[in-house]
């Protein structure tokens, strides 16, 4: 027995012996694999690549040339041997194993410690790796990022370098070199190179302010990431797309460029005829592939997913507003099987309502056209049915409607009650009787071109009170400093047009891409908006709204239209316009404004808000009661028919208190070229319901204090 325990004893000695031994030449073989550089890259380009083919492999690993071919077909081999490398038989694919993985973290951790250990300076990276210092790159930062002359890079570095080898710190960090080579730029006059040269960003202090009060931002995360990335994109916008003199133009408050973060990656407004996108089906080739596709609709269900998925992609791809034509046409070829329309259509746009936006302002805004003299009067009033479930169920909709009618037909005051009780519920409704526009005003058509598919670009003002400030009253130099102004604004256009065309070209506006072949046909109106005419022209100005002002405003809107035109022409742009519209600007000029002449006409009495006249603006009772209703309409469509970009006509219905006196006035209102109701409406921050009582501190639901007033029109 003993013999036998001592034989057992020794034979599993000897055993675990052999394993030991074979993990640890398994070990050494592992460990030798790991001493070729070239190894270690195809490990890191299959751990970040994914599965590549040989030939893939091969390129993106260097082995370029045929005389490379077997030295790659080795250091692979070894690979393989050590199964950190796998090969998929069945898809002649390459990837990296879990031991490959291991032994690709392991090398890391093992070089970031010998620097560590070393005693030398080291960096951490923007990769998430920390690196040996090294100056070269720096040159080579300058040289490739800045497009700095080779010479003048050395000796940039060289004085980096000093002041870097002077740092009492045990860390550097890519950011940290930045700055430090940034400073050295402007020291030395370089702002050029400092522009191209600079991270952009925000500073630490702005994002942990960010966080700590995001239980107040309304759509959550998403209006994290849209604040972040829209003032990266801003300051590169202002540092490096346009020219100094325009950014400068626009820093100064002579120009505004609104949305500035996504200005300079997608259009403002696009209008489209839904017949066109679904004729074929959608076709997305391979963009959004997590997107469901669709082809022809045969049933009410269809139309339901293919609009909602449509208006959810269109809003990644305006910045202000998306103009739907075609929808009710639509909805009437499935009539054998669409059932009950009201339905129907609350389901569309109640789907259609969560959709994202990459506007801080929670913008696009999606208009759906109804041509009332094309439509039976049944199905149009199931529609504003359908749309007043919407809005009901909707604090601040994101969904309006624009009615296209003719006033000599009267089938607008057929509908006019129906209209007035949805705009007292806080609907976006807007009324043109002279073709499609925006909710805010833009014209859809501008000049004899004529497409379905038609792009705006007119978040751009200028700055008519600062002007009018700068001329001493007198109208000559006044016209003449705003015919200059307008050279700069339409080239700022014009670069943001190539821009955002070269980005249709490559697919990233895929719907706008795919809609009519855009590239043959679309168009794209490039339109200027004057901001504060009246301000300029009746108060700064002097001229009397009652006898020579509306003359002067002619003049001035005339000069704009005509500079405009001749100055397309010459920069290769057919469709351009002036437009007197909302935007996002007018608080801005204001604000400049008085801090730099030490007054502002904005503070003046009857001044409701600190901002300058956009477009124009109308009161509902005024319309309903005042004597001098017909002239002002009338005045308003002479100043429409001059603007060939549009004008933004709102009626202010806060003090309407009925339904039967807001149908009144917009069956006054609507001879009209074009006009859009609003009303101020109180929302509650708590319990997210809103409200028409103006008068209350606290909710009419949750009696919650945590109130705040808006108005219909989102734009």
């Amino acid at each position: 027995m003993e013999q036998l325990s001592h034989e057992f004893s020794f034979q599993t000695e000897s055993r675990r012996g052999g394993v030991l031994e074979s993990a640890s030449r398994r070990v050494r073989m592992i460990f030798s694999v790991m001493a070729s550089p070239n190894r270690i890259d195809i490990l890191r380009i299959l751990n970040s690549k994914g599965p590549l083919t040989y030939s893939e492999l091969k390129s993106l690993a260097g082995f370029k040339s045929k005389k490379e071919s077997g030295k790659f077909a080795y250091h692979l081999r070894k690979l393989l041997r050590q199964s950190l490398v796998a090969l998929n038989k069945s898809e002649r694919r390459y990837t990296i194993t879990n031991l490959g993985k291991l032994v690709l973290s392991l090398a890391r951790q093992i070089e970031e410690r010998s620097i560590v250990e070393s005693g030398k300076m080291y960096v951490r990276t923007s990769r998430h790796s920390i690196e040996e210092f090294d100056a070269h790159k720096i040159v080579q930062s300058l040289v490739r990022e800045a497009n700095m002359p080779l010479e003048q890079a050395h000796k940039i570095t060289e004085e980096v370098e000093n002041k870097i080898y002077k740092f009492q710190t045990a860390y550097l960090t890519s950011s940290l070199i930045r700055e430090t080579v940034n400073s050295v730029l402007v020291e030395h006059g370089y702002e050029d190179y400092r522009n191209k040269l600079a991270r952009l960003g925000l500073p630490t202090s702005d994002i942990v302010e960010m966080l700590a009060s995001v239980d107040k931002l309304k759509n959550g995360i998403d209006s994290i990431f849209s604040k972040v990335s829209h003032s990266l994109f801003s300051e590169h916008l202002l540092n490096n797309v346009l020219p100094k003199d325009i950014a400068d133009m626009h820093l100064a408050g002579e120009l505004n460029i609104s949305h500035s973060g996504i200005w300079g990656l997608m259009p403002d407004s696009i209008f489209l005829n839904v017949n066109d996108l679904c004729a074929n089906g959608l076709n997305l080739k391979g963009k959004y592939m997590n997107v469901s596709r669709f082809e022809n609709l045969r049933r009410s269900d269809d139309l339901v997913s293919t609009l909602s998925i449509l208006i959810s992609l269109l809003n990644r791809e305006a910045s202000t507003e998306i103009v739907l034509e075609g929808v009710p046409h639509k909805m009437l070829e499935l009539s054998d099987n669409i059932g009950n329309v009201a339905s129907l259509f609350s389901r569309i746009l109640m789907d259609s309502s969560s959709s994202p936006s990459y506007s801080v302002s929670g913008l696009p805004l999606t208009t759906i056209a109804l041509p009332i003299e094309e439509l039976d009067d049944k199905f149009i009033d199931d529609l504003l049915i359908g749309y007043s479930k919407y809005v009901d169920c909707t604090p601040m909709p994101r969904i309006s409607l624009e009615l296209i009618h003719n006033p000599n037909s009267h089938k607008f005051g057929i509908h006019s009650e129906r209209i007035a009780s949805t705009i007292r519920l806080g609907g976006v409704i807007s009324i043109s009787k002279d073709g499609i526009r925006s909710n805010n005003g833009v014209r859809k058509s501008i000049g004899d071109k004529v497409s379905n598919t038609v792009i705006t670009l007119q978040s751009l003002s200028i700055n008519l009170p600062r002007i009018a400030y700068q001329s001493n009253k007198d109208e000559t130099y006044f016209r003449a400093r705003l015919a200059m102004l307008i050279k700069p604004a339409l080239m700022a256009l014009s670069i943001r047009k190539k821009i955002i065309t070269d980005l249709i070209l490559k697919g990233t506006l895929s719907i706008v891409a795919s809609s009519a072949k855009f590239m043959e046909v679309g168009v794209a109106n490039a339109i200027i908006n004057l901001a504060g005419a009246r301000e300029a022209v009746y108060d700064i100005l002097g001229h009397d709204a009652t006898k020579n002002g509306p003359e002067i405003l002619h003049k001035v809107i005339k000069t704009s239209v005509d500079v405009a035109l001749d100055q397309g022409k010459q920069l290769g742009e057919e469709t351009v316009g002036i437009a007197m519209i909302n935007d996002h600007g007018t608080s801005r000029f204001a604000s400049l404004d008085s801090d730099k002449y030490g007054r502002s006409l904005i503070l003046a009495p009857k001044k409701e808000y600190d901002i300058y006249s956009q477009g124009m603006l109308l009161n509902a009772t005024k319309i309903l009661y005042g004597e001098d209703t017909v002239q002002a309409i009338e005045e308003f469509n002479a100043i429409d028919r001059l603007l060939n970009g549009g004008l933004s006509v709102d009626i202010d219905f806060s003090d309407c208190t009925s339904v039967s006196d807001t149908k009144k006035t917009l069956e006054i209102a609507s001879n009209l070229n074009y006009m859009r109701p609003r009303l101020k409406i109180t929302i509650c921050n708590t319990c997210g319901k809103k409200s028409t009582a103006l008068n209350s501190a606290n909710c009419t639901f949750c009696n919650s204090p945590s109130i705040f007033q808006t108005q219909s029109v989102s734009l």
